[in-house]
């Protein structure tokens, strides 16, 4: 089976109409990739949630511990974890009915993939939120 990601014109709609990205395993560390790019989304103008039970806030934004703990609507759920991890959070995903499950560059999984399309979920795996959101300006 071959994970297919939408068409880059596809995901310049996603990013578009996006609102609230939750950010899985975001780190409270400035030098961290997942801190990095989310700061620039944040600048970008997306409402960043951080998604992880080790730290209090990240970018001035009280953290959840998981994305059951989020109120309100997520447009896109981004994912800064190891693959082995993605089966438990696109169950998670599906229950919180997020918009769109986007792992990181280098992170994917085929099981996850597969349980999320036979939901008829969007799903964007190895793929930066911040390079896609500067190809689609």
């Amino acid at each position: 089976m071959t994970i297919e990601n939408p068409s880059r014109e596809e995901i310049g709609i996603i990013l578009k109409k996006a609102k609230r990205v939750a950010v899985v395993g975001l780190s409270n560390n400035p030098e961290r990739t997942s801190y990095m790019i989310s700061e620039a989304m944040q600048k970008a103008g997306y409402e960043i949630i951080p998604v992880n039970p080790s730290v209090d806030e990240v970018l001035g934004v009280k953290a959840v511990s998981s994305l059951k703990d989020i109120e309100g609507h997520v447009d896109i759920v981004n994912i800064f974890r190891r693959s082995e991890f993605l089966p438990d959070l696109a169950q998670q995903f599906v229950e919180i009915d997020a918009d769109v499950f986007w792992s990181q560059l280098g992170v994917e999984n085929e099981e996850a993939y597969q349980f999320l399309k036979d939901k008829g979920k969007t799903v964007i795996m190895n793929r930066c939120i911040k390079v896609e959101h500067a190809l689609t300006k």
